[in-house]
């Protein structure tokens, strides 16, 4: 039944596309650019500048034929500059937006005398942030914060990014995004995904794009939005390359060093990459624990306490390698392939804990001291073959790329806690886990674009997944000189997951309205076995995903946006997982088999002032939002874990304002007010609970004479209530400077993280039969110093764009 309302849905929205995209004349400005004798110049730059301040409203290239269109802004005036390697820069006449089509005339430009990277240096690069109709870009590349940083501390500094004491990613405040890179999901949530991040140099990364409300042509995936991660690749001719090293210090010592390797010629691009990290740090937690018993009318008793004082040596070195070759066919097909390698190792990282133990009266009971040593190493590679077609050499032709990708993760874990008892006379125990993981990823899918005249696209595309992931525990106790099997901790658990999905999105322009509306079908089958115990479980299930977005321009300064969604959030495999991690003597954590997905529906109305400054106002309503939980499981012990609650109810009001006091400074201010309301039971605590919260952002952009820039940004967290937690205020200020040396192949960094050791964290978390409380910090306030060469041939070549694969990846998710 389910498949035939699919189906007849599907069906249904397609005939309708076919039908409305007879009525109307894409709104568009079109032109030609060309050399002084008249040839066409393809792939040149050309941009959109608002004629009052030169602001630039939108961007795209010219095609072979040295054509461009760009879909027409809101009514005003305007002005074309077109800008290619090895000309000068020309400019258009100003001209006034009024009507559905302007037709440009065409723009000469005049051959410069020296075809390097210095005749280029006029042009404007991107700001660090730009507000698009639809996400937010993180301009990362060229920044001075990004140098000799990793990729989380660059995401957690972005707009409306938060990232909480689990290590657990927040988009505007609502948790469960789904990460992509490059157009990859990944496969992690939480510390994972934060390891992983946090093993990605910085300086890798080109852009991050955060989408709050994707169309349908995107994963269902992630209720909170997508956080796109963008990766470098050099663009320029011939053989080339960049070297950079950095070293940074907080209390400890962090390290990171790599090279980047291109050599592109018309037909073909091979590139690749190496880069190693060695980073070392200090995490410090105290918590207090108060348990209780619960009587008649929720009334409490103590029943007895705990204080912590935990601090782990942080330590990882990892490896980070990329290798891809573009190859051109012929003029209308590119294929691809690229091959990504990682491994994350943690050798002989060192936690100390010392607990109190107190009775109902306040009295210690007991006071142990334990050590965790933890050895941890995850190699993971993936390889990806891409295709992109195009059916005609006209702008509006139809278009197909197709994508197939295999990844492996395998992760190896080896801990060791020993624990000595200091009142009691217990005889020290020592309890090893030894934990290996194998997970594997396969993929395939295709993507249409049907241009319908002029007037409206049409996309379709489909998706095949399927996960196979594998885990083994044994667990060895040992009190005294006796040692035994854990029977207790050890296990496997293998879960294996497919899906299936279908998309169609159709849009089109009519007058001074822009309509758009998907629709997307996905199908998942998961089975997950447990080799002990009775936690085995068997899903099927099949949902529909609409999406819609009207987009209308009321004036000249004025444009409203509304876009509505469904998305889902399935439960990460190690959510799943029932197994359990020793964090100390009296702290575990342990996966829930039981979780199930959870969905919402999201709105969002925006209105942009000037194409400058953005307010927005969103709703959104979560059924069986999944949250982190701590419960207690006897007097003295917790185990952490995630469950469903029965809804999310979430307000927010956003706004965006980029100024520019002077020609040399850009400022970029974000704020997010917000209020979330959860409803649910757990354990016998009811859970009816909202809190207002904020997060306000302002990223400066200095940029000087003689090669300096400088940048300075900083944020600050409000009080929110997430589920059952409460966490307090909590802010940064990083600053960075930059010089460019020797025509700019040379570049010199010096950046400072949390100037003020403002990032702590104070939280607590509160059941009726279990209130902890906590204050987590990390040495985050590092100095960096880093520097980076290019070498090789400068002469840039313009990339073609290829808005099926890996370009377009920015736009979809993979």
């Amino acid at each position: 039944m389910k498949t035939q309302t699919i189906r007849k849905t599907v069906s249904t929205l397609i005939a309708t596309a076919g039908l409305l995209t007879v009525l109307d004349v894409q709104a568009q400005i079109q032109g030609t650019i060309q050399t002084e004798a008249g040839q066409a110049i393809d792939f040149a730059t050309v941009a959109l500048h608002r004629a009052s301040d030169s602001t630039v409203v939108k961007s795209e290239f010219t095609n072979d034929r040295g054509q461009f269109t760009i879909p027409t802004p809101p009514a005003g005036t305007y002005r074309i500059s077109a800008s290619q390697v090895g000309y000068t820069r020309g400019w258009s006449a100003v001209f006034t937006v009024a009507t559905e089509r302007v037709s440009l005339p065409i723009i000469n430009l005049l051959q410069s005398q020296n075809a390097t990277l210095k005749e280029v240096n006029v042009v404007a690069k991107k700001p660090l942030y730009e507000r698009l109709a639809d996400r937010t870009v993180v301009n990362v590349e060229g920044s001075p914060l990004a140098a000799g940083n990793t990729s989380l501390d660059v995401l957690a500094r972005s707009p409306g990014v938060t990232v909480d004491n689990n290590d657990n990613l927040a988009l505007r405040g609502r948790q469960n995004v789904l990460v992509l890179i490059d157009g990859k999901r990944q496969p992690m949530t939480g510390s994972e995904l934060a390891d992983y991040l946090r093993a990605l140099p910085a300086d890798q990364l080109k852009s991050i794009e955060l989408i709050t409300n994707p169309p349908a042509k995107y994963d269902a995936q992630g209720t909170a939005g997508i956080i796109a991660i963008n990766l470098k690749k050099d663009q320029r001719l011939g053989s080339n390359g960049t070297v950079q090293a950095s070293y940074g210090r907080s209390q400890y010592n962090k390290y990171t060093a790599g090279i980047t390797l291109n050599n592109r010629d018309a037909k073909t691009n091979i590139f690749g990459s190496y880069n190693y990290a060695d980073r070392n740090g200090l995490a410090l937690l105290d918590i207090h624990r108060d348990f209780y018993n619960v009587g008649p009318n929720r009334q409490q008793t103590l029943t007895g306490s705990s204080d912590q004082i935990n601090r782990v040596l942080v330590g990882f070195k990892a490896h980070t390698a990329r290798a891809g070759i573009d190859y051109t066919v012929s003029k209308r097909t590119v294929l691809g392939a690229v091959v990504n390698a990682q491994q994350n190792r943690t050798p002989g990282q060192i936690g100390r804990n010392q607990t109190t133990l107190f009775d109902a009266s306040g009295r210690p009971t007991d006071v142990y001291e334990a050590r965790n040593r933890r050895d941890f190493t995850s190699p993971n590679g993936s390889i990806n073959v891409n295709l992109k077609h195009t059916f005609a050499d006209s702008a509006n032709s139809p278009e197909l790329s197709a994508d197939a990708d295999y990844a492996r993760y395998k992760t190896s874990r080896l801990q060791e806690l020993s624990t000595l008892f200091q009142l009691t006379g217990r005889t020290g125990t020592l309890l090893v886990g030894d934990q290996q993981g194998d997970l594997s990823i396969w993929s395939a899918k295709a993507d249409y674009v049907y241009p319908m005249g002029r007037r409206g696209r049409l996309e379709a595309g489909a998706k095949l997944s399927r996960v196979s992931s594998d885990n083994d525990v044994v667990f060895r106790f040992t009190e005294g000189s006796i040692t035994t099997i854990d029977r207790n901790r050890t296990n496997r658990f293998r879960y294996n997951e497919a899906i299936s999905a279908a998309y169609v999105n159709w849009s089109r322009t009519m007058g001074k309205t822009n309509l758009q509306l998907g629709l997307r079908a996905e199908k998942t089958v998961a089975e997950g076995r447990q080799s002990v115990g009775d936690s085995s479980f068997s899903r099927r299930y099949a949902q529909l995903f609409p999406s819609a977005a009207i987009k209308r321009s009321l004036s000249k300064n004025h444009e409203l946006n509304l876009t509505l969604s469904r998305r889902i959030n399935r439960p990460s495999y190690g959510q799943l997982n029932p197994f359990r991690t020793i964090i100390d003597p009296t702290t575990s954590g342990s996966g829930n088999p039981n979780l199930r997905p959870e969905t919402s529906y999201n709105l969002e109305l925006s209105h942009t002032f000037k194409s400058k400054f953005t307010t927005g106002m969103s709703y959104s309503r979560t059924s069986l939002p999944m949250i982190g939980v701590v419960q207690p499981e006897t007097d003295s012990t917790v185990i952490s874990t995630s469950v469903n609650l029965e809804r999310q109810d979430y307000f927010a009001l956003t706004f965006t304002a980029p100024v520019q006091p002077a020609k040399w400074w850009q400022i970029y201010n974000n704020a997010v007010f917000y209020y979330s309301h959860f409803v649910g039971n757990l354990a016998g605590t009811a859970l009816n609970k909202g809190r207002p919260a904020f997060n306000l952002s302002s990223n400066h952009t200095f940029t000087f004479k003689k090669g300096w820039s400088a940048e300075l940004n900083t944020s600050f967290q409000s009080v929110e209530q997430y589920g059952f937690l409460r966490v307090g205020t909590n802010g940064q200020v990083t600053a960075g400077v930059q010089k460019n040396l020797w025509e700019r192949k040379g570049t010199l960094k010096l950046n400072v993280a949390d100037i003020f050791f403002t990032s702590k964290i104070h939280a607590v978390s509160a059941y009726d039969n279990y209130v902890e409380r906590f204050f987590q910090r990390r040495d985050s306030r590092t100095a960096t110093l880093s520097f980076s060469y290019r070498f090789g041939n400068d002469k840039v070549a313009p990339t073609r764009r290829r808005t099926g694969g890996a370009e377009d990846e920015k736009r979809r998710a993979g």
